[in-house]
């Protein structure tokens, strides 16, 4: 299960519009072993596209850099489906090289008559796609 603030799940889901009709994507990166959701980090999509997503690879180094000089690590990592439902793609899970990280997919396009956007979360590993819940809370809970 994805445990997730309300201000990191609005910062997600607010750049995910604002960049539609390109995909957004970015990272939440939290102290390293804790698997908590802390700093939101929002990326440029390089590809500046509706269909695709990618990182530029000098931000992605710079990003590992500083995470690495944190201790931390990349707990979501987060785009957007602009035009369907919010489940990987061939291409999503070619790309998934993060095993401990929750995928977090936002779909801007409403797909389901349940709103304007989906925000679903998925575990990626070796192919294999997992959903999980997401819960969404005012707070973490003191460690």
């Amino acid at each position: 299960m994805l445990t997730i603030t309300k201000a990191l799940y609005d910062q997600i889901v607010a750049h995910s519009r604002a960049d539609h009709p390109d995909e957004a994507c970015g990272v939440v990166a939290g102290p390293a072993g804790t698997g908590r959701p802390e700093r939101f980090i929002p990326m440029l999509n390089a590809a500046r596209s509706p269909t695709f997503y990618e990182f530029d690879s000098a931000d992605l180094l710079k990003l590992y850099r500083e995470m690495d000089d944190r201790d931390e690590e990349p707990v979501i990592v987060y785009h957007s489906h602009t035009a369907t439902e919010a489940y990987p793609s061939r291409t999503d899970v070619t790309y998934a090289n993060e095993p401990g990280a929750h995928y977090v997919l936002v779909s801007t396009a409403d797909t389901d008559d349940a709103g304007p956007f989906q925000f679903r979360s998925y575990r990626i590993v070796d192919g294999v796609i997992t959903e999980e819940d997401v819960e969404v809370v005012e707070a973490y809970e003191p460690a």
